[in-house]
């Protein structure tokens, strides 16, 4: 807290530190100085440590007479050892104390007190009052104001628990004011003085003082535990010097305050603690004991009360620790989840095997088809017998209207375009161009936030609640610094022993650091837009002057400043005597001090130098260096220097201010870095560096994209020409019909982008990547299956190439509509999603699909068009004005399969569908299928921070940096909205942690917590300014005053003030519990949250929780915040963790304090920090993907059921494999290091669209066809639309796929290259290899409407609802004789 100098004394004040924003408690600095050095602790702390000068302050209060001259000449009860005032003890330069004046030796009875000294002592020290006419004392009434005077600021501090500062007040007066002072004191050594008057007297430089072991350790451990609410540290650590509270005990406690170099001990005393059964001290000395109160037992002469469990542990009430996580499941030594999918696959493979016996040992087809009245046909010459006419089941009379509905409303649309493509298209680009028209208005989405979080969501509620409350937090620029080559050494320390250090602790790497400092704080940049030069100044935070900040006043925290960034005081030494032993003392010394003391402004070495940093603030140790163990700072491995700079929004022009200091910061940190790069280790990142990083990676990258994109063209291109020979090559060649289908995907995707900029749905980088390619994936099939149908497709006579055209549309823009369909719907369901960038992704990829099926029905219809008269006409690709001279005439057009469709009929398909291998193909993607089970169950879910930045990336070293060193968590806030009534005495109660306050108060319940910190991942409880409001305004302390006359009557008075008019305390001396009346409350607490904290008064609420409260038109608290600390977090999983626990602990204390009367139902309390918003969605992710896929999948399942004429089997068949794929997708990232997450999920449901692809085509060629086997038609559909879908949309992918593993962005090769990687594979093997076998053995049977259709010839349009097969036809021949009809032969082959 702030440092005021004053007239009369030094006044702190705190303010909440934050080590995640860079936050230092700030101290105001003086122009007037106390002495060379000022030995002065800031703060609550520096409150505390005062609390051991109370103890010494009561040895030099004034006395009116001087009497013995000679040490200790008697040890007996009824006699003093030291009495009165004998002046300032020369040897103790800088006290914190107006004076510090030293008693004098005195051998001499015990005076009896009467009148106002008996008044005096019944009042301060009552332990001593034994009778009216009976009480003894060693100390005069002056003494008494004194130690009235010093007990106010023990008070302020530990009067939250009763017993401490009962023991703590006994043990100041028995030392002082005890009436058998001599029998446990003796004077060692004196100097001598002359009074006024000019008789002589001895003052007292050196005393020894005997106490009771066990008294000793009773008044320590009733103290040891008070904390101070400000930080939440321990009240004991900055009475202890260079031990602090880790290392603090009962004599290190005693001797601190005993000695006269920490600044504060007006003279030395030797503290003896005598165990209990000792031998007798010579002399006749016995050590003082008396009654100690533990702080687990309420006071007898006090309220009543007991400490509380924050400040004690005695007063803790049994809590049951948190249950350990559950076992994993486990089977004997097996996973209990393998076990399960090794169960699943056994029980696949018994089904599997008990279905293909009962298909094999059932009735045959023949006695099935007659039974059902199956397909006939007219007989065809004698001796043919002619069956009745089937009956055909309602669902395939619906599926074969519906059929031959589609077929010939695009057959029709498909001739219509083709007769007019010109028109066509021109209409097309119009459409595209007005749709595109909205990109000159789009909006980008680059916020992580927004891409990340629901608006809706429950974290971005809180951070809004909390920014309006309380502000954003503050930018962080930081520096680790680690040493090459430099080893640790070992130094023997006069004032702290021996210590090892690390070679990161050495001069020349500190002068280093020193030099970078400097030039960061010398920064200069010139702004052009503003017209102007910027400086740290502009933009830093500078907690104690933040209107006109000089250098000097902003927040730069490193070990540098616990020397003030000043070389010289870094290089001073010193010699030193200490115990009989000399020595030089230098900066190791003074930086060993620090790190127990960081809030002391001056160490007990012969330096006397300061621990504060130049802008008035504490640099505690864990934010100075890193990398060690426990509290051995000194062993740090890693130097830390952080700059913390204002944070403002985009819309101000100090935020360009910013931006530009934070630029030169990070060309300054790499410059250094570079000059120095074979001595250090620099990792270094500022607040700008991680969107910059991410930035720079996609413009890197972008090179890797257009190739990309660039091969896939090229294949497309290239892969639709069928040559017939090579002089015909140009002519027969498609690479202007490929670069036309290119066009229409991207006229697609534009569209999309255009519509919904018009409508206000703003894009984002991942949309910009992925939409292309994947409608590029899911498009181009469709381009190869109407390309490669037409070329083999004969050409019925007098049928024109328009016709031609409109009927094979007719034939395969079924099959492209129920993929499509099935994809945008899927698409659109994935909309529902509340996370913004899976929600605008799927919009955008939704209608940018359906843009896509409309235009390729449409424009590349009209462009096929063109091309088929163009080479009809013999005219050369790309240059359609050249054509090609015949040869001897024109020859007549051959139509083959090609290549790729003749090696799945000649060699693949009868390989996969041979009985061995199918059954083997079954088996073998059963056990895929459980083994990915597995592994999806296993799969990391989270993202971490280190993938959103390139290899190449600065950062990457900065994320490891920061693991590894940094030793304290990030702050969190438990935030309390309004409808919470503070000012009640229930209110307070539910909230504070002192003595008086409810065991289930909200930061006793976070003290609990903090108990288990592996389990509740808090490390420090939370700061209350509740607590410290109430220890303000004890009347026994002068923090709240009021002016009882004069012009300012009835306003505040500050403790600093020592006028008149300050004699009324705001409140009166309570029968009970301290607790403000509602109207006080109000009244008051104004006025402490204004309150500079001081040396009379460290409770001050300024800077500590002046923007930690804020207050309504009539006072009533609207929000609140209480800072804890989390345990240092290191991955997603623990940040996600943290969220989860204190959500929980935040929902436990919202629903205890809306039990308090008077409270708002809607009351909250929330936990924030500001990675909460980043993390909550993992606490929900699986759910929200599992939904996600569902309502991908069902959409799936309904349109493949109802355009394949209600075909249950075929639709579940569909379904099952798509699933199939999804989950051995998430199985492989497991294998792969894919971890689940947002993008990971964008690129699931892109997998469940790609799916559909592998799967729906094959799967409606099977329906439709009529093949006289279950095999024969998994053959033909295969080879026919197969071929089309591998060269469609496997050969289109992995090409582009490919590529990006060559990029930059982490992000790009785990979730671009390595996850569409295997979404294809995975894909391309289920749709190529499972799919047919199992449609061999489970498909539906032959379609009898389809069996109909054939049968009576084509419908009256001329087109067929079937696909033509012609290596069916080509193969077909008639029976023989000796079979029998057609119909029977059919029925019986129609096996599996």
């Amino acid at each position: 807290m702030p440092i005021e100098k004053s007239a009369e004394g030094v006044s702190t004040r705190w303010s909440s530190y934050n080590p995640i924003e860079g936050r230092s408690p700030p101290l105001l600095k003086s122009n007037m100085r106390i002495g060379p050095q000022l030995p002065l602790a800031a703060g609550p702390k520096r409150a505390a440590r005062m609390l051991s000068a109370t103890l010494l302050a009561l040895v030099l209060v004034r006395a009116q007479e001087g009497l013995a001259a000679a040490p200790t000449q008697i040890h007996s009860e009824g006699y003093c050892a030291f009495y009165g005032d004998c002046g300032n003890n020369k040897e103790a330069n800088g006290s914190l104390l107006p004076d510090n004046t030293v008693p004098c030796v005195s051998n001499t009875p015990a005076r009896l007190l009467s009148g106002t000294h008996l008044q005096r002592l019944r009042t301060v020290c009552p332990v001593l009052f034994t009778g009216t006419d009976s009480t003894y004392a060693c100390c005069s009434e002056d003494q008494l104001t004194a130690i009235e005077s010093s007990l106010r600021i023990s008070r302020v501090i530990l009067s939250r628990c009763p017993s401490c500062a009962e023991n703590f007040g006994n043990l100041h007066c028995q030392n002082i004011c005890s009436p058998n002072q001599s029998s446990f004191a003796n004077v060692t050594r004196t100097n001598p003085y002359t009074f006024p008057n000019g008789s002589q007297a001895l003052g007292v430089l050196e005393y020894q003082c005997f106490y009771d072991q066990g008294f000793a350790d009773a008044t320590y451990d009733s103290c040891k535990g008070v904390r101070i609410p400000a930080t939440g540290g321990y009240a004991i650590g900055a009475m202890c010097g260079k031990y602090g509270s880790a290392l603090c005990n009962t004599q290190r406690w005693l001797d601190y305050q005993g000695d006269v170099s920490n600044g504060l001990a007006p003279l030395a005393i030797d503290f003896r603690l005598v165990p209990q059964g000792s031998p007798a001290i010579a002399g006749g000395i016995v050590p003082f004991n008396a009654t100690v109160w533990g702080c687990g037992e309420p006071v007898g002469n006090s309220t009543g009360e007991k400490c509380s469990c924050q400040d004690c542990a005695q007063s803790c009430p049994v809590i049951e620790a948190p249950r350990p996580p559950a076992p994993p499941f486990q089977v004997g030594h097996l996973s209990g989840v393998l076990f399960l999918c090794i169960l699943l696959f056994l029980v696949l493979f018994v089904v599997f095997v008990v279905a293909l016996s009962c298909q094999c040992c059932s009735p045959s087809s023949r006695r099935k088809l007659k039974s059902q009245g199956g397909p006939w046909e007219k007989p065809k010459g004698p001796g043919w017998p002619q069956e009745p006419k089937p009956r055909i089941p309602c669902s395939q009379r619906i599926g074969r209207a519906t059929d031959r509905f589609l077929s010939r409303v695009f057959s029709s649309w498909g001739t219509l375009v083709a007769t007019y493509p010109r028109t066509v298209i021109l209409i097309c680009v119009l459409a595209v161009a007005v749709l595109s028209g909205g990109l000159a208005s789009i909006q980008m989405t680059t916020n992580p936030v927004e891409l990340w979080s629901a608006p809706d969501s429950q974290a971005r509620q809180e951070k809004a609640f909390y920014e309006e409350h309380f502000g954003p937090f503050f930018r962080t620029n930081q520096v680790f610094l680690t040493a090459k080559n430099h080893s640790g050494y070992s130094y023997d320390s006069l004032v702290m022993g021996q210590s090892n250090f690390s070679g990161v602790l050495s001069m020349d790497v500190l002068l280093d650091l020193l030099d970078l400092q400097q030039r960061l704080q010398g920064i200069v940049v010139w702004s052009a837009t503003h017209g102007r030069n910027v400086s740290l100044k502009d933009v830093c935070y500078a907690p104690l002057n933040p209107q006109e900040p000089s250098l000097t006043d902003c927040a730069v925290n490193s070990l540098l400043q616990y020397f003030q960034n000043n070389r010289t005081l870094l290089e001073m030494n010193a010699t030193q005597t200490l115990k009989g032993q000399t020595s030089i003392v230098d900066w190791r010394d003074h930086f060993l001090y620090c790190i127990n003391s960081p809030l002391s402004f001056k160490d007990i070495t012969a330096l006397g130098l300061s621990c504060m940093a130049d802008y008035g603030g504490p640099v505690f140790p864990f934010l100075a260096v890193g990398g060690y163990s426990g509290v051995s700072y000194s062993e740090a491995e890693a130097l830390i220097l952080t700059v913390s700079l204002n944070n403002f929004p985009s819309s101000d022009p100090r935020f360009d201010f910013v931006m530009l200091w934070e630029e030169q910061f990070l060309k300054t940190v790499k410059e250094f870095q570079q000059e120095h790069a074979d001595r250090y280790n620099v990792a270094y990142m500022a607040e700008r560096s991680l969107e910059d990083e991410i930035s720079r990676s996609t413009w890197e990258d972008m090179p890797i994209f257009v190739l990309s994109y660039l091969l896939i063209f090229i294949y497309i291109a290239l892969a639709l020409g069928q040559y017939s020979s090579c002089r015909r090559i140009l002519v027969d060649s498609k690479v202007t019909l490929g670069v036309g289908g290119i066009l229409v995907v991207l006229g697609a995707v534009l569209s999309s982008l255009g519509f919904y900029s018009y409508v206000g749905v703003p894009s984002s980088l991942i949309i910009l990547e992925v939409v292309p390619f994947l409608v590029l994936a899911l498009g181009a099939d469709n381009i190869f299956i109407f390309v490669l149908e037409y070329q083999r497709a004969e050409p019925r006579p007098g049928e024109t190439s328009e016709e031609r055209i409109g009927r094979v549309l007719g034939e395969v823009a079924p099959s492209m509509l129920l993929c499509s369909l099935s994809e945008v719907i899927c698409f659109y369901m994935g909309a529902l999603i509340p996370m913004p960038a899976v929600k605008t992704f799927a919009l955008y990829a939704a209608l940018a699909v359906l843009f896509d099926f409309l235009l390729q029905i449409s424009a590349f219809v009209a462009l096929l068009a063109l091309d088929v008269r163009r080479q009809e006409e013999s005219r050369l690709d790309f240059c359609c004005c050249f054509r090609l001279e015949p040869d001897g005439g024109s020859p007549e057009e051959k139509r083959h399969e090609g290549r790729l469709a003749a090696f799945m009929r000649r060699f693949y398909a009868p390989f996969v569908l041979n009985g061995f291998v199918r059954f083997m193909v079954v088996l073998l993607f059963a056990g895929m299928f459980c083994i990915g089970i597995f592994f999806m169950l296993n799969v990391q879910v989270g993202l971490e921070q280190e993938l959103s930045v390139p290899k190449d990336s600065y950062m990457l070293e900065y994320f490891q940096a920061l693991n590894q060193y940094l030793m304290v968590g990030a702050p969190t806030y438990f935030v309390t909205t309004g409808g919470y009534n503070f000012s009640t005495i229930p209110g307070m109660n539910g909230i504070c942690s002192s003595s008086g306050c409810d065991e289930d108060s909200m930061t006793q319940k976070i003290q609990y917590a903090t108990r288990f910190p592996e389990q509740s991942f808090l490390a420090i409880p939370a700061t209350s300014w509740v607590d410290d409001f109430i220890d303000w305004l004890n009347p026994f302390s002068t923090c709240c005053q009021i002016h009882s006359f004069g012009p300012k009557k009835g306003q505040f008075c500050p403790s600093t003030n020592y006028t008149l008019t300050c004699l009324q305390k705001c409140m009166a001396v309570p029968k009970g519990t301290l607790r403000p009346s509602e109207e006080e409350f109000h009244r008051f607490l104004p006025w402490f949250l204004q309150d500079k904290p001081n040396l009379m008064c460290s409770k001050g609420g300024l800077g500590a929780y002046d923007t930690s409260v804020k207050l309504g038109a009539e006072g009533q608290v609207l929000a609140s915040r209480f800072m804890a600390y989390h345990t240092p977090l290191k991955n997603s999983q623990e940040y996600t963790e943290a969220l989860k626990v204190a959500r929980e602990l935040a929902k436990n204390i919202t629903a205890s304090l809306r039990r308090v009367p008077g409270t708002d139902p809607d009351f909250q309390v929330f936990p924030y920090t500001i990675t909460y918003v980043f993390y909550e969605q993992y606490l929900t992710i699986a759910l929200t993907g599992l939904v996600n896929v569902i309502l991908c999948l069902v959409p799936t399942f309904i349109v493949c059921c109802v355009l394949l004429g209600m075909d249950i089997r075929s639709g579940a068949i569909n379904l099952a494999t798509i699933v199939m794929i999804v989950v051995d997708t998430v199985g492989a990232m497991t294998l792969w290091g894919v971890s689940y997450n947002a993008v990971s999920l964008i690129n699931l449901v892109a997998a469940v669209g790609i799916s559909v692809e592998f799967v729906s085509h094959i799967t409606r060629a099977f329906a439709v066809s009529t093949q006289p086997s279950k095999v024969e038609r998994a053959k033909e559909a295969l080879v026919n639309m197969g071929s089309a879908v591998f060269a469609g949309v496997a050969l289109t992918n992995l090409p582009g796929i490919v590529v990006l593993a060559f990029a930059k962005a982490q992000l790009v090769q785990l979730f671009f290259f390595r996850l569409n990687l295997l979404i294809t594979l995975l894909g391309m093997l289920h749709g190529l290899v499972f799919l047919p076998v199992i449609l061999s053995y489970f498909g539906p049977e032959v379609r009898l409407s389809v069996l109909l259709d054939q049968k009576e010839g084509p419908p009256p349009d001329g087109h067929l609802s079937v696909i033509e097969n012609p290596m069916a036809l080509e193969d077909k021949q008639d029976p023989p004789k000796d079979q029998g009809p057609p119909t029977q032969r059919t029925a019986m082959a129609d096996g599996p």
